[in-house]
């Protein structure tokens, strides 16, 4: 009885599939009748798909080129290392670049170790269901959030609520919020593509959950998560609006998480929205740059190496 109903079901399948072909043969040789020929239609889809792929590389190769046409010729290690000085900030941008790297590593200190653990708990040890897509959906509208939004949320929480002030570490908590949902998700991904074979062996041998995941899933997926690091990084680099309002503007060399600082992006918005000094905002323009910049080669070097 069992031999006919899988027999039964073998060839209603096999006759599914037949149904499908069918149909798909249909499509295409009953359908409305060509004006152009096939080639020609192909031929003319693949040029609009280069001339699309021409003008995104055209855009970008036009912002850059004149980024560094007129950035270039200003920067100098003098432009690098010292301090703005007099009312159309001339002189080097050197603590905004100390601002910079001070924020974004202190937001990455904060947000990695959340996320990581974040996306264990989602990959390896959530019960899949309605909580775990509410938490996934959750994490994917935070990613979309506009970072004056961001901003305006972090200067009525962190600055005033708790009292931190405009200071380095209302800016990174706030950094972290923008840089959580990037590195989550990328963690996430990153340990479900772990093969599963590779976690099997490792039960089989007697490991534990958690030396599963600490020994042999983490260390296997440690390329792609580092690569949502980066990327993080890169997105809190680029960011005006939250530090704007997180950090404030005073020209500080901060030393401690409690001090107040100014960014390369405020730096830049403050040249060049007062047009002050724009060759300083070509500058700073073109030495941010290259500083995401490298960040995101970075990021697709890791990538490449992890597969």
């Amino acid at each position: 009885m069992a031999d006919n109903i899988d027999m039964h079901e073998a060839a209603k399948a096999d006759a599914s599939a037949l149904t499908s072909a069918q149909r798909i043969k249909r499509a295409l040789a009953n359908g409305k009748k060509e004006r152009i020929s096939k080639n020609a239609s192909n031929k003319i889809m693949l040029g609009v798909f280069r001339v699309a792929a021409a003008i995104t590389t055209l855009v970008l190769v036009a912002i850059i080129a004149y980024v560094v046409i007129n950035g270039l010729p200003h920067v100098s290690p003098a432009f690098i290392f010292t301090w703005p000085h007099g009312v159309n900030a001339e002189g080097g941008i050197w603590p905004t670049i100390v601002s910079t790297v001070y924020v974004t590593a202190l937001a990455m200190l904060i947000c990695t170790p959340i996320a990581v653990l974040a996306a264990v708990y989602l990959a390896e040890y959530a019960k899949q269901g309605r909580l775990v897509n509410i938490i996934r959906y959750a994490a994917d509208t935070l990613a979309s959030v506009p970072s004056i939004v961001m901003g305006l949320f972090g200067y009525a929480l962190f600055v005033e609520a708790m009292g931190l002030g405009l200071s380095m570490i209302s800016a990174a908590l706030a950094l972290a919020l923008l840089m959580l949902p990037i590195i989550m998700r990328t963690t996430e991904e990153a340990i479900r593509a772990v093969p599963r074979y590779i976690r099997w062996g490792a039960y089989g041998l007697g490991a534990t959950k958690w030396q599963v995941v600490s020994k042999i899933v983490l260390p296997s997926a440690f390329g792609r998560i580092a690569t949502g690091i980066v990327l993080g990084i890169g997105r809190a680099i680029g960011e005006t609006a939250v530090v704007l309002y997180t950090m404030g503007q005073a020209i500080n060399m901060p030393f401690t998480p409690l001090d107040s600082g100014r960014p390369m992006t405020v730096h830049l918005y403050l040249l060049a929205n007062d047009g002050i000094n724009m060759n300083a905002a070509y500058g700073t323009a073109l030495l941010l740059m290259a500083i995401i910049l490298a960040f995101n080669l970075f990021a697709r070097w890791l990538s490449r190496k992890s597969k």
